[in-house]
Parts: structure tokens; C-alpha cells; sequence
């Protein structure tokens, strides 16, 4: 694959017995968002590093590697008593304490409500910190591109999850360096009627006004495309973390893909250009941007009429 300037995309282109998890040969994410949900409680709670190491009775530097996510042992008891100390709620706690305990190969299966409460948006947060983030949907809207209404239709009543989604949305919509996405739908995601005829025209006017904005990009794979990859394909993100001005990586890049009882995040580099490339196959088939906001359009008007 080409090689892309340092920065930009790659589509561009509770409770268990305690005991210590080594973190040795495991996957960085969960730690990593361990790392960040603490630096977060720590700045609410108004506490500098070495405040709070020294009310753990740590060194800084112990405190630091934690919250970058590059501690080599994570002690659940430790956890236990930062949230203590940082007054951080019992039910997000125990979501924290369940981060704590996961290890993994070169990847990391998170089952829905094991070990971390299912309330708990792992995923979510992994998200907030992408720079750029490359998807393919054969199903259904992405969720940072959903209207309230085809949230509510999908929600089944649960307008606190509604309200949390469209605050997530943000990521691509705010002012102040927003994230780009390189999005890829179906065409079976214009013609599943979700909500009603009046929610998909709607969702689908929102979908080609979004296409406007200069940090995302969409494209629709027509039914004509067949099958590009060979075969039928999940949905998957690519999510990419930015690099430092350096060129390197910040993080290092994450695949998610999600299923009816958990979610998969892959890390190797040989995962990572798999779904590289089966994203830039997905892309070249799909109809150019133009092409793919005038379907949105005559499709919306369709369910309009």
C-alpha cells in the first residue's frame, strides 16, 4: 500500500478474586482506556499528578505509566482505591476494575456485561480519542452519523442512550480539530426502513448534508458492486489515533467490529492491513461522493413521496 504522510488517516490515503494482571504480551487498549478514565477523574477531582501519587503513596512516574497505559502490572486493589480517592461513582468503578482485569493476545473480545457492566461504552471511549476513523456498514447508519430519530427507532425507549450517542457526535462536528471519517454504507443501508418512511428520509437528507462537510467522506457500494472482497463482510472500523510531531503514532491503530454479545478489537499489523486493504477495496468499488450524496437524495425522496 502507498504510503501515507504521518497524520493522516489510514483510509486516507464485579468482582473476581483479587489478584495482578500482568500485562505482558496483551492487548494495550484496555489499559490504555483504563489510563484515560482515570486521567479524566483525576482533573475532575481537581488533583495534580503527584498530588494524587502521593496520596497513593507512589511516585509520580508510577502514576504517569498508568494513566498512559503503559503500566507493566495493574493491581485491581490499586484501582479500587484511586476511585476512592477520586470520588469516581461505584457503578463506573466497577466498570474500571473490570478494564483492570482484561488481558488478551493480539486482540481483545469484550463480552457485553462481563467483567465490565454493559452500560459501561467501552467502545465509546475508544472512539473519543480517534483523529481518524475508517467504516464499512452493510447494515445500518453509522452511529456518529445517526439522527435522534433512528437512534430513538433503534433504542427501544432508552432516550439517556439516545442523548449519550448524539453527545459522541460531536467528534466529527465540533469546531476545534474534528475527526475525520472515511465512510463506506451499503446500499441495503438506504433501503432498510428503520423508524418509518419519514425517519429514513430525514436520516438520509442528514446522511448527504453530512457528505458536505470537509472531514468526511461517504460513499455508497451498489448492489451492482457484488461482492468486492470475495465474500460477505461485517461491519468494522479502522480507528486511527494520529501521530506526534515525531510521525508516530500516538496510539497504536485499533480495528473494532461488534457482535449481538460483544465487541472485537484487533491490534496486530497483520489484522490492521487486512482491514486496510478490504476498506480500500470497499471504497474503490463504491460510487464516487457525488455520485453516492445524489442517491441519499433521490432515495430520501422516495420515502418522502
Amino acid at each position: 500500500m502507498a504510503t501515507r504522510p504521518a497524520g493522516v488517516g489510514r483510509a486516507e490515503r464485579y468482582p473476581a478474586p483479587e489478584r495482578v494482571v500482568a500485562q505482558h504480551d496483551s492487548s494495550t487498549l484496555p489499559r490504555r482506556q483504563l489510563g484515560r478514565h482515570l486521567r479524566e477523574w483525576r482533573t475532575r477531582a481537581g488533583l495534580t499528578i503527584a498530588e494524587a501519587a502521593r496520596l497513593m503513596e507512589w511516585g509520580a512516574t508510577t502514576l504517569q505509566r498508568l494513566e498512559k497505559g503503559q503500566a507493566d502490572r495493574i493491581r485491581t486493589i490499586d484501582i479500587r482505591e484511586l476511585c476512592r480517592v477520586y470520588g469516581i461513582p461505584d457503578e463506573i468503578a466497577f466498570g474500571l476494575e473490570g478494564l483492570a482485569r482484561q488481558t488478551a493476545d493480539t486482540h481483545w473480545w469484550h463480552a457485553f456485561g462481563e467483567l465490565i457492566p454493559e452500560h459501561f461504552e467501552v467502545y465509546r471511549g475508544v472512539e473519543a480519542s480517534a483523529r481518524h476513523l475508517s467504516t464499512y456498514q452493510p447494515d445500518l447508519v453509522p452511529v456518529l452519523f445517526r439522527t435522534a430519530e433512528y437512534l430513538r427507532a433503534l433504542a427501544g425507549g432508552a432516550e439517556e442512550k439516545v442523548q449519550r450517542t448524539l453527545r459522541g457526535q460531536s467528534l466529527i462536528t465540533r469546531k476545534s480539530l474534528p475527526a475525520t471519517v472515511d465512510a463506506v454504507l451499503h446500499e441495503s443501508v438506504l433501503r432498510r426502513l428503520v423508524g418509518g418512511p419519514r425517519v429514513m428520509a430525514a436520516q438520509l437528507r442528514h446522511l448527504a448534508d453530512l457528505s458536505t462537510r470537509a472531514n468526511v467522506r461517504l460513499r455508497v457500494l451498489p448492489f451492482a458492486a457484488g461482492a468486492p472482497v470475495g465474500g460477505t463482510v461485517a461491519p468494522f472500523t479502522l480507528l486511527d489515533f494520529g501521530a506526534d510531531r515525531r510521525g508516530r503514532s500516538i496510539e497504536p491503530p485499533v480495528v473494532y467490529t461488534e457482535g449481538l454479545t460483544g465487541g472485537l478489537y484487533l491490534e496486530s499489523e497483520r489484522d490492521i492491513r487486512r482491514y486496510d486493504a478490504a476498506h480500500e477495496c470497499l471504497r474503490g468499488s463504491a460510487l464516487d461522493i457525488p455520485s453516492s450524496r445524489n442517491l441519499l437524495r433521490r432515495v430520501a425522496k422516495e420515502y418522502a413521496a
